[in-house]
């Protein structure tokens, strides 16, 4: 992980845009919340909720303590999200597995680097 820019001042924020199936059209509301998760072979870590965003995007930030935990198995992690609606689930993607994050990754000056998951159509 050292060629990503993660120092005590520094985040990662990952990005996940999540768009109305059959419609189009951002979700958004107080309703929706997002977790975002890394899965190990062991177990699963909990990176961070997040809630929507009038554009239907998702936000997580992580620091460099966030990255300890998996680094130490892996250095390329196993992320994967899941939606909720009112407290229910519904909708988790697939394990995105093995990311390379300098591959993804976009610089920020001085705010670090933003990792963009990409855009999922969601049946909401």
């Amino acid at each position: 992980m050292s060629a990503l820019s993660i120092n005590k001042e520094t985040s990662i924020d990952v990005r996940v845009l999540l768009i109305a199936k059959g419609t189009d059209d951002p979700i958004t509301g107080d309703e929706y919340t997002v977790r975002l998760f890394d899965k190990n072979i062991y177990n699963e870590d909990f990176l961070g909720q997040s809630s929507l965003d009038k554009n239907g995007l998702a936000e997580f930030q992580l620091t460099k303590k966030h990255f300890a935990a998996f680094a130490k198995l892996d250095k390329k992690p196993d992320f994967y999200f899941i939606v909720y609606r009112n407290k229910k689930e519904i909708f988790e993607s697939q394990v995105m597995k093995n990311l390379d994050l300098t591959d993804i990754e976009e610089f920020k000056m001085k705010e670090g680097d933003i990792i963009d998951l990409g855009t999922f159509l969601v049946e909401v």
